[in-house]
């Protein structure tokens, strides 16, 4: 029993320190930001991944699709989406993103959202309003569209007693709505 507390609670450690690391390069990004292409055009994104990865207690596979648009709210983008599982679960959500840049090919982008998620047969986050906080890094083609992994993760903030949480990797693959000269 308490072998399985200090494993609970070494996991509970790694995850708040990257939670930390998330939050620290947020600020570092958007106080030394990189080149960033001022013109890029609106995306569709598709991705499918693993839901429940790091606990591994009700894995299943992850589809998502999202629009991500190229207006700007100071140095955000808004985007919205929808998740679904091989269990049922659903998750519909909005928030912001940021598009950070490593030379014309290489993508980083921090996301922030919130949403409703119904469970489905799948896993119980403990409520149904959760929040997602997750990164993706991407390469950009010629023709802008980018491939890349994404990575979140998914919980309620503690908005409820009941909050274990979840972690998807996906891989992502974005596509360029309108003119891409």
């Amino acid at each position: 029993m308490l072998k399985q507390i200090n494993k609970k609670r070494q996991k509970q450690g790694q995850l708040t320190f990257l939670r930390l690391g998330f939050v620290v390069f947020i600020l570092y990004a958007a106080l030394n930001p990189v080149v960033a292409e001022a013109d890029d055009p609106p995306f569709f994104s598709f991705a499918v991944g693993s839901f429940d990865l790091v606990l591994d207690h009700n894995k299943a596979t992850e589809f998502r699709a999202e629009y991500r648009s190229d207006k700007k709210i100071w140095i955000f983008k808004p985007f919205g989406g929808v998740m679904a599982t091989s269990d049922s679960s659903f998750y519909g959500f909005g928030g912001v993103l940021l598009d950070l840049y490593f030379g014309r090919r290489i993508v980083f982008t921090p996301s922030f959202a919130g949403g409703y998620y119904e469970r489905g047969d799948g896993k119980d986050l403990g409520h149904e309003i959760e929040f997602r906080s997750g990164a993706e890094l991407a390469y950009r083609f010629d023709d802008r569209s980018r491939l890349g992994l994404s990575f979140y993760h998914l919980s309620n903030a503690s908005i409820d007693t009941k909050n274990p949480g979840t972690e998807v990797l996906s891989i992502v693959y974005s596509v360029p709505i309108g003119q891409t000269d």
